[in-house]
């Protein structure tokens, strides 16, 4: 499954900077950073749920967002990058 992560972590205080370098820390392990506070990730339904798991465990809902974007099946033809970044090859870049 092809999942989009973003995330807005209120960092005005010591420890909404801390959510947030852990929030980006736990991206960064499962998958591919294409803005600030936005991955991509290939992972599968055990996978995606323990990134969801861990994420949540560290957000402040109170205080923070979290979205999930599952795109499916043909994802490949529903994305287009546009800018100075190169695009990657979204399979295979993890490995599980």
């Amino acid at each position: 499954m092809f999942v989009v992560i973003a995330y807005d972590v209120n960092t005005e205080t010591a420890e909404g900077r801390r959510r947030l370098r852990k929030v980006a820390k736990i991206c960064t392990d499962y998958g591919q950073r294409v803005q600030a506070s936005v991955f991509e990730c290939c992972a599968d339904a055990a996978t995606f749920a323990v990134v969801r798991d861990k994420l949540l465990g560290v957000v402040d809902l109170e205080k923070d967002s979290l979205r999930f974007y599952k795109m499916g099946r043909g994802y490949e033809k529903r994305i287009e990058h546009h800018g100075a970044r190169p695009g990657y090859e979204a399979e295979g870049f993890l490995s599980f």
